[in-house]
């Protein structure tokens, strides 16, 4: 019986030299990043949405014009101001995650009067609309069919543009925490809609 292991040598091992390891490990990193938002992408997507109503009613809540402008295969709209019920709550799931994980640990800053911010944002309007719009640009202009410029876009068009309206002092959270030691909530009262039909 002839000994193989002298006859057929395994294969060299392959040695990275010490200078492209950075590059390895920024490579590795960013591929991680992409392929946990790819995770979050495809639990959103994987959840079942609401079922759609046979035939929508309008509301005196809704806003005009989007009464029963929902198709059949689905909305007409993926902002999340658009959806109801479960689909909302799936969304602003999903935005959460991203907004506590992504958003806030890069560009949260210092809170300050100058730049208020509320750990109940989900809980103000403009700012879940706000957050969620820079989150839809953020999944567009980072994804790579965007190009190499797409995510210098994103900070330049979006979140730039984003950042001064919800820290700003008399932003959605002009009433909140100005001091991460004293936590605040509340949200502002907004103007009343006009009444339909009781001016004569």
């Amino acid at each position: 019986m002839s000994d193989t292991s002298k006859s057929a040598p395994g294969p060299e091992p392959f040695r990275v030299p010490d200078g492209d390891l950075d590059d390895l490990a920024s490579t590795l990193a960013k591929t991680m990043a992409e392929v946990r938002q790819h995770g979050v992408i495809l639990d959103r997507l994987g959840s079942e949405p609401a079922p759609v109503p046979a035939a929508p009613q309008p509301s005196d809540e809704a806003p005009a014009g989007t009464a029963g402008s929902e198709p059949a295969d689905g909305p007409a709209s993926v902002f999340i101001l658009a959806l109801g019920g479960e689909a909302h709550a799936v969304e602003l799931a999903a935005l959460n995650a991203w907004v506590n994980h992504l958003f806030l640990p890069v560009y949260g800053r210092e809170i300050s009067t100058t730049r208020p911010w509320c750990a109940r944002w989900h809980e103000h309007p403009e700012a879940v609309a706000r957050l969620h719009a820079l989150w839809l640009a953020w999944q567009q202009l980072t994804d790579t069919e965007a190009g190499l410029s797409g995510p210098s876009t994103w900070h330049r068009d979006h979140l730039d543009q984003a950042l001064v309206h919800l820290r700003a002092p008399d932003g959605p959270f002009a009433a909140c925490t100005t001091s991460p030691n004293r936590p605040n909530h509340r949200v502002l009262a907004t103007p009343a809609p006009a009444q339909s039909g009781s001016a004569t």
